[in-house]
Formats: C-alpha cells, sequence, structure tokens
C-alpha cells in the first residue's frame, strides 16, 4: 500500500487560498445567479474565508517556517469560521436566538403609513433562522453545508500544522 503524499506548507497554503476563494465565489454565485439573499449571519460567515484566503497565499509564498505558522492561524482562522456556521445552524433550528440584532425581521407597526415607509430598509434584509437551501431536495441549508466544508477544512487544517514540517 502507498503512503498518503504529504503536502507541503506552501503547497497546502494554495490549495486553502483556492478552497476558501471557491466558497466565496459560490456563496456569491448563488447569490448572483440564484437569487439567494444572504442574511448578517451568512455576511459574517464570509470573513473567515476572506482570512483564509489571505493567509493561504502568504503560506504559500512565504519561506518555510513562515508558512507553518500561516497555516496554523488559518486553521485557528476557519475554527472560527466553523463556530460561527454551528451558530447559524442552531439559530435556523431555533435552538437558541441569533446574536445580531440585524437577524430579527423588522416590525413596522405604529406609525403612519409615511412613518413605516420611512422606517423600512433600502436592501430587503433576511431573517437569520429562515434557512435557505441551495439544492432543492437536499435538506441541507446553506449554513448546515457551510458548517460540514469550514470542520473538514479545520481539520484539514490541523492535520497540516501537526504534521512532520516540509517546505
Amino acid at each position: 500500500m502507498a503512503a498518503m503524499p504529504i503536502l507541503s506548507n506552501r503547497a497546502f497554503g494554495l490549495a486553502a487560498a483556492l478552497a476558501a476563494a471557491a466558497a466565496l465565489a459560490i456563496a456569491h454565485g448563488s447569490e448572483t445567479w440564484g437569487g439567494l439573499i444572504p442574511c448578517p449571519l451568512c455576511l459574517v460567515e464570509r470573513w473567515p474565508y476572506r482570512t483564509a484566503v489571505f493567509l493561504g497565499l502568504a503560506a504559500a509564498f512565504l519561506p518555510s517556517m513562515v508558512a507553518r505558522a500561516a497555516v496554523a492561524l488559518l486553521t485557528l482562522t476557519m475554527l472560527t469560521g466553523t463556530v460561527l456556521a454551528a451558530i447559524h445552524v442552531g439559530v435556523e433550528f431555533h435552538w437558541w436566538p441569533s446574536p445580531l440584532p440585524e437577524c430579527v425581521a423588522p416590525s413596522f407597526g405604529g406609525g403612519s403609513i409615511a412613518e413605516r415607509l420611512a422606517r423600512m430598509p433600502a436592501v430587503p434584509a433576511k431573517p437569520c433562522d429562515d434557512p435557505t437551501y441551495l439544492i432543492p431536495g437536499l435538506p441541507l441549508s446553506m449554513a448546515a453545508m457551510n458548517l460540514l466544508f469550514a470542520a473538514a477544512f479545520t481539520a484539514a487544517g490541523a492535520w497540516a500544522t501537526i504534521r512532520s514540517p516540509r517546505a
């Protein structure tokens, strides 16, 4: 049985940057071409991926020891992304309320019609506890798919961080 090849920190960094960029592209594409509206928690969940792109590119192009540190930071960043996704899934299942006040559907009651219209947001907001499904028939919301991807990403980063160092 052949041994599994070990990626260098630089190669892992490049692969991680590409994976994070792909996740962001899928999210953006689902909005642009799929017509999905992200909730405020969805928008917060994108920041770890943006940071992972930067750290992955840093790992790909910096010296070996710095690359290893960048991969370790990338892993911690994606662990944060996993926690954010888990919080979002919990909000969707109504296990707890959203930590963001923007996630609550606005109330337009009271006052005249003009006052109600003045309080309406310019861009429609989506409540965070309303799951969005990307693939019809698949009972996984976008937040749940993000949780699975972020957890796998974190596990891969942890493996890359603790294995024997290479350039």
